[in-house]
């Protein structure tokens, strides 16, 4: 298969969980290589995610690396066989590959959580919301760019939203309900479409109260996206040098861990409904 230029998040995750893999039946990518006919560079860049992997390829790799997963198996075949290209494409070279990989991502997920402190989860945002966000940027955004952000934006919520909908569960504190990301009018319109969207029988809206006494997780903001099977569920998370796709195991598990816990904390309280509404009230 051709060299890509520029691999998607999704067709690096293939090579990463490959190496994962070989790694952990103890072969060198040379070994491996081999059981493809292929040299030590073709295998390196079938791992960097650069070239693409037949079906037929990753079930012999497979089978030779003793994976007795046959969900991740299948997994991995559909990452690698996968031709998708979906409405985010559009926006290659107008976005950050990031914007792109993230939709790909949810695109591709079984169910999504969202956990924030300060700000409503993008899948919950009205448009005068997202466009206050984007536009506090420092540097601030050209209009076209700006515009492009919330569009995409806007668009991400047919993860959520439509046909394709998939279980999700967003875990806000009272601190991003409360601080108004943009004036009064639409920041009621935001709140009253978070309580739109929480009576969907597939959505799940918890609020953690100001009130709510030893709690110190305000740090753990994520968006965990469900793999097919646990071992390719995928945590994203911004930080100061840019967007972060995590997916060793290790870590996935404390992040599960650490939803459940903070979701547990929520559910000590009220009904969150009714905090919401009250908020509403008070603007």
């Amino acid at each position: 298969m051709p060299r890509r230029r520029q691999p998607t998040a999704r067709q690096v995750r293939l090579g990463i969980e490959l190496r994962k893999l070989r790694e952990a039946a103890g072969l060198k990518a040379r070994e491996a290589a081999a059981l493809l006919g292929a040299d030590s560079v073709q295998m390196s860049q079938i791992e960097a995610g650069i070239a693409g992997v037949s079906e037929e390829r990753v079930r012999r790799l497979a089978a030779q690396y003793n994976c007795a997963d046959p969900g991740l198996v299948d997994g991995l075949v559909a990452m690698a066989t996968d031709r998708t290209r979906g409405w985010w494409e559009e926006y290659r070279g107008a976005l950050p590959d990031s914007f792109l990989d993230l939709s790909e991502l949810e695109y591709h997920a079984t169910y999504r959580w969202d956990m924030d402190f300060l700000f409503i989860p993008g899948p919950l945002q009205i448009e005068d919301y997202a466009r206050a966000l984007f536009a506090d940027r420092v540097p601030a955004l050209p209009e076209r760019d700006l515009d492009l952000r919330v569009r995409h934006r806007m668009q991400r919520r047919q993860t959520i939203e439509g046909p394709t909908a998939v279980p999700y569960v967003a875990i806000i504190h009272e601190a991003a309900l409360r601080i108004r990301a943009c004036d009064r009018v639409a920041s009621r319109k935001q709140l009253a479409r978070v309580l739109e969207l929480s009576e969907a029988d597939h959505i799940t809206v918890r609020i953690v109260p100001l009130d709510l006494d030893s709690f110190a997780s305000a740090g753990a903001t994520m968006v965990y996206a469900g793999g097919t099977v646990s071992k390719l569920d995928t945590v994203v998370r911004d930080a100061p040098h840019g967007t972060v796709f995590i997916d060793a195991e290790a870590q996935l598990g404390t992040f599960r861990a650490h939803f459940h816990k903070v979701e547990a904390r929520s559910l000590e309280q009220g009904p969150s409904r009714d905090l919401i509404h009250k908020l509403a009230k008070e603007l």
